[in-house]
């Protein structure tokens, strides 16, 4: 295997760390892109790969995205990323758990970790019994912090209706056809509020029981979870994993705007370029989800409320109309123009 430094998604970092337990069955990486706004911060992920390197691969692009989305987030925050590498079949158990929260303890507060694919806020609850560095834990109604994917939703669902506005020139998602892959808790979050400002909805899951069950609830559509990507829609909001959006897959939407919560759905930075070129209208993925970063990031700090929190989240399409001003000015694909902005914000620029 390649030193991570050769890794091609190898960004500067400024800690990459593998742990392993042998006791607990703890594999698990944590990347620290940057510190330079503040600790690194960004959920740990419980995830089946087939190879290890893709595990390193997904912490180094994921971290980075951190950086990124914190500081278009205006948090005090840098950018950190862990993942878990599930075995197959396997499940968590509190041995693992409590050894991943003493690897976040060792490294001294320059990682702080909180809830992400394949994990929950018990998960965190866990977690926290042995680390000081975790957000994302129950707390009190009306204060930050608790489960970070309905606030995701919910800046998801605001950077949509800011999209539609950009891209379809209309403040209503009446009638609008959004075709939604993945329909866990940004997903469904997102459909359901959608659904009830009257938009058309086509809906896929790799969870086929899910995802019927939401369309039975909101009368939507359902279809294949690679087939919703070439749905003739207004929208595709990708809400799954990443590096969906390729050479390939671009060539095929039909579709004027990509605006979803999924981390890193460029899967190169040519895409960014590609997706600009045929005119499509894009979502920054880390500007539109920093929903619930922003959550979990107050409620670590110590700084706000639910109403604070929901008050920041409301700034997301406002980001987004910056972005797309400039990307239209500039000739240049809203990805790159949100990636200048992001890097001159952690020092990089």
């Amino acid at each position: 295997m390649s030193a991570v430094w050769d890794f091609a998604d190898f960004d500067d970092h400024e800690h990459v760390h593998m742990f392993r337990d042998r006791a607990s069955g703890l594999t698990a990486v944590i990347a620290v892109h940057s510190t330079h706004l503040g600790p690194g911060a960004g959920g740990v992920r419980y995830w089946h790969y087939p190879q290890r390197a893709a595990a390193i691969t997904d912490a180094l692009r994921l971290s980075r995205g951190m950086s990124y989305k914190n500081a278009m987030a205006g948090l005090p925050m840098g950018g950190g990323k862990g993942v878990i590498l599930a075995d197959e079949g396997a499940a968590k158990t509190p041995e693992l758990l409590a050894a991943f929260g003493r690897a976040v303890e060792s490294l001294g507060g320059a990682y702080v970790t909180a809830e992400d694919v394949g994990m929950s806020d018990a998960d965190m609850v866990a977690i926290s019994k042995h680390t000081r560095h975790v957000s994302g834990l129950p707390v009190a109604s009306g204060e930050a912090g608790g489960d970070p994917g309905p606030l995701t939703a919910l800046g998801v669902y605001l950077g949509i209706k800011a999209a539609i506005k950009h891209g379809l020139a209309t403040d209503s998602t009446k009638g609008v056809h959004v075709a939604v892959q993945g329909v866990g808790s940004v997903g469904g979050g997102v459909a359901r509020r959608l659904a009830a400002e009257g938009a058309k909805l086509t809906l896929a899951d790799v969870n086929l029981a899910r995802a019927k069950n939401l369309a039975e609830e909101l009368g939507a559509e359902l279809a294949d979870s690679a087939a919703i990507m070439e749905i003739e829609a207004d929208v595709l909001s990708p809400n799954a994993l990443g590096a969906i959006l390729t050479e390939r897959s671009i060539a095929k939407l039909r579709v004027p705007i990509v605006a979803g919560g999924a981390n890193n759905q460029l899967s190169t930075a040519a895409d960014g370029q590609r997706i600009h070129d045929r005119g499509i209208v894009y979502a920054p993925d880390y500007v539109i989800n920093a929903g619930g970063i922003i959550n979990v990031a107050l409620e670590y700090l110590g700084q706000g409320s639910r109403e604070e929190v929901e008050s920041r989240i409301h700034l997301i399409p406002g980001r987004l109309a910056e972005i797309w001003a400039e990307s239209k000015a500039s000739g240049t694909p809203a990805s790159a123009v949100a990636d200048r902005m992001a890097q001159k914000l952690i020092g990089r620029g």
